[in-house]
């Protein structure tokens, strides 16, 4: 039995504590990387995760869903912060940040594909920087005496040629939306999305004027107002899937959302099949089952062949 259960919240933060005998485990919601979408919500196995739609007051925008999470129901399995496609979540166990179903191999983590290229980069671009829709990268140039400087003073400094670019990517915070690819000239950044899927808008049924899942889109380009229907419509190229769109849609199945694919690393677990299962569609839930199924075939062939050349 625990001793205490906390909950402390500000304005950033979100922390809720077990305190046992020997144990303290805790977890922390980062509100300022949270954009209360519902994966986590959907794969917790406790039901221990709610999200709270913000009434909208004209003329402002929809402001993005708040999680709650309920200290009494949270076992700190840690499901929700692997899954989360903008790493707003944490568990900690005694104060050291430990993930219990990871340790256990029970839940896999996602798989984070971001190859860059920098020697293919002009130097005084910015554009991938620019076009980051959530602040991650940083382009800098580093001169031959070893000094670090913006490419905007690059730009003004004659004989480039020995001057080398250096991008960096908070890569444990990237959702993977692709813009930064998309955007780059020079063809120096290739990204692996974290889920593939299709994201299309019923618009017999989307109101027209109607821009809240526009407002709260943490990927501004995955979602743009028409300009003769004044209707919402989607580029699948873009999205993350995360489902905060269909979170604050006023009508429920004006927006159809399917997870199709999740790049994640290889995992046996009945705990990651059921999630599987909430998060996917049927179908693709099964397909990735039968995949699993052939792997392990395949392996158990391949291991009875190597016993019979042993012996």
């Amino acid at each position: 039995m625990p001793l205490k259960n906390l909950k402390t919240e500000n304005e950033n933060l979100l922390l809720i504590e077990r305190i046992l005998y020997a144990k303290r485990y805790s977890l922390a919601l980062d509100k300022t990387r949270c954009v209360g979408c519902d994966i986590c919500k959907t794969v917790c196995p406790r039901e221990a995760i709610e999200i709270k739609k913000i009434p909208k007051k004209d003329p402002q925008k929809t402001q993005r869903p708040i999680l709650n999470i309920n200290e009494q129901k949270c076992s700190y399995c840690g499901m929700c912060e692997p899954i989360c496609p903008f790493n707003a979540i944490e568990v900690r166990v005694n104060q050291k940040h430990v993930v219990p179903v990871l340790e256990k191999e029970s839940f896999p983590q996602f798989i984070r594909e971001i190859e860059i290229d920098s020697a293919k980069c002009d130097v005084g671009c910015m554009d991938c920087e620019e076009a980051c829709p959530l602040s991650l990268i940083t382009v800098a140039v580093l001169t031959p005496d070893g000094r670090k400087i913006s490419p905007k003073e690059a730009k003004s400094v004659p004989n480039k040629e020995s001057f080398k670019v250096q991008v960096d990517i908070k890569r444990e915070l990237c959702p993977c939306c692709k813009i930064c690819e998309v955007k780059c000239p020079k063809d120096a950044i290739h990204v692996n999305k974290l889920m593939h899927g299709i994201l299309r808008i019923n618009l017999e049924k989307c109101p027209t004027g109607c821009q809240d899942c526009l407002d709260v889109c943490p990927i501004p380009d995955a979602l743009y107002l028409g300009g003769n229907d004044r209707k919402v419509h989607p580029k699948d190229a873009f999205c993350v899937f995360c489902g905060v769109c269909k979170v604050v849609c006023p009508v429920g199945d004006a927006l159809i959302l399917e997870r199709k694919m999740i790049n994640h690393t290889p995992v046996k677990s009945g705990a990651w099949n059921k999630a599987l299962e909430k998060l996917a569609s049927t179908k693709d839930y099964s397909k990735e089952a039968k995949i699993k199924g052939l792997t392990k075939v395949k392996k158990m062939v391949e291991k009875r062949i190597m016993l019979k050349e042993v012996s």
